[in-house]
């Protein structure tokens, strides 16, 4: 098995994401076999202090090529990695690190690195011939509510909604196929309703396959959501959830956010939320206050009885994760690899929040692949959350497919996380 574990090569790829704009890909051979391969998603909407994607710039792809980074695995990195044990993960993310030297990713690209990383996880995995999540974890066995974005706002859309993503969990459902027939029998009711109340065009998905109707009222749009589910019957079973991106509302020099047309200022955002948990089932709320906000987080979290997710607060970074435990801001991570740039420091970073009594949200990013890895990832946290769009376009489906394959592999081990989401062990 030594002699099978050696990387024999390493190569990027440029390809391009489900928005059309380029991204990496990268293989990873072991005893000169093809074992692992993993495309890089990208976000739009961004926190400042996320890993350092790296770009082109000129006139190619809008500036948005990736050639420079795929050099730099093709070159620097594969040099120093050929001949390594493959299952030696931790290592040769932590050499990858020094190798680059800064403390965002700068030199080589966070985008090169994290490809290699989950390339060089899941080409171990085969070359073990084991699933990916159960390299990770022999314990792994929970299977995920999924959080189903079906109405986009936001960056994610062309429409005037504040907020992100409209979510709904179907928490009350028995196993995870169970929940995603709920989530797909929902949406196949949410579509034609949109386009009955405003028009075909609302039914044009946004980045994250949710529908973009012509609303500005966020009560609007949860109503919107709610009666779908109430004409589909599993009304008991469901609770809602948003992303708010509240980083991209706020107005640094007025120090205001600009709600539903309106500006509030944090004490009156904080009553917003409250007011509208009170009137709806709400379990979680992502990024309500803008990424710097540590204080108003906190305020916030013992202000209401829900899960409160630090997306661009944390950036999957445990040095800002320390932060937030020290003060009490939020309750939940929310968990995606690109963020921070290797597998290594984002699984610590889960951990560090499971210890500490945090819940672990695993999400794609707007500008996914087909790559349905964090399927595998979710079920080795045991993280009980995945948020990965509509139950539509194959950037999205991929993951719930292979969660399907997952949930068929456990068999009787499988626990579907349920309404225990937050700490499902």
């Amino acid at each position: 098995m030594a002699e099978r574990s050696i990387i024999t090569s390493i190569k990027a790829r440029e390809i391009i994401d489900c928005r059309g704009t380029p991204t990496v890909q990268v293989d990873v051979a072991v005893d000169g076999i093809l074992r692992g391969r993993a495309d890089v998603p990208s976000g739009r909407s961004t926190g400042s202090y996320e890993a350092y994607e790296m770009r082109d710039g000129g006139a190619r792809y809008g500036g948005f090529g990736v050639r420079k980074a795929v050099e730099n695995v093709n070159s620097t990195i594969a040099d120093l990695f050929i001949g390594r044990d493959v299952t030696e993960q931790r290592s040769i993310d932590r050499d990858m690190i020094a190798l680059d030297g800064t403390h965002d990713k700068r030199r080589l690209g966070a985008n090169a690195i994290l490809g290699v990383s989950l390339a060089v996880a899941r080409a171990a995995a085969a070359a073990l011939d084991i699933p990916l999540y159960r390299y990770l974890n022999s314990s792994a066995h929970v299977l995920p509510v999924p959080m189903m974005n079906l109405i986009n706002g936001g960056k994610l859309s062309s429409n005037d909604l504040c907020f992100q993503e409209f979510i709904m969990m179907p928490v009350g459902a028995d196993s995870f196929s169970e929940a995603l027939q709920i989530t797909a029998e929902i949406n196949a009711i949410l579509r034609p309703m949109t386009a009955e109340r405003y028009g075909k065009l609302a039914i044009n998905v946004g980045d994250e396959g949710g529908v973009v109707p012509p609303i500005i009222d966020v009560r609007e749009a949860l109503d919107l959501l709610a009666e779908a589910v109430h004409r589909s019957g599993y009304e008991s079973k469901i609770v809602y959830a948003f992303d708010c991106a509240a980083t991209h509302l706020y107005d640094r020099t007025t120090e205001k956010y600009s709600f539903e047309g309106k500006q509030l200022s944090t004490d009156e955002v904080i009553e917003f939320f409250k007011k509208l948990c009170a009137e709806y089932p709400i379990a979680s709320i992502e990024d309500p206050l803008q990424e710097d906000d540590f204080e108003g987080f906190a305020t916030i979290t013992k202000a209401l009885d829900t899960q409160i997710v630090g997306d661009d607060l944390f950036v999957t970074n445990k040095t800002r994760l320390a932060k937030g435990l020290q003060m009490g801001s939020a309750n939940a991570v929310l968990w995606k690899v690109n963020q921070i740039g290797t597998l290594t420091e984002a699984m610590e970073t889960a951990a560090m929040a499971f210890r500490n009594g945090y819940g672990v949200c695993v999400s794609e990013r707007s500008g996914e692949t087909e790559d349905p890895m964090i399927a595998d990832l979710v079920v080795a946290l045991n993280g009980g959350q995945i948020k990965t769009g509509a139950p539509v376009r194959s950037e999205r489906t991929a993951k719930y497919n292979r969660l399907l394959q997952i949930e068929e592999e456990l068999g009787s081990a499988a626990t579907y996380a349920g309404r225990n989401f937050r700490k499902p062990v």
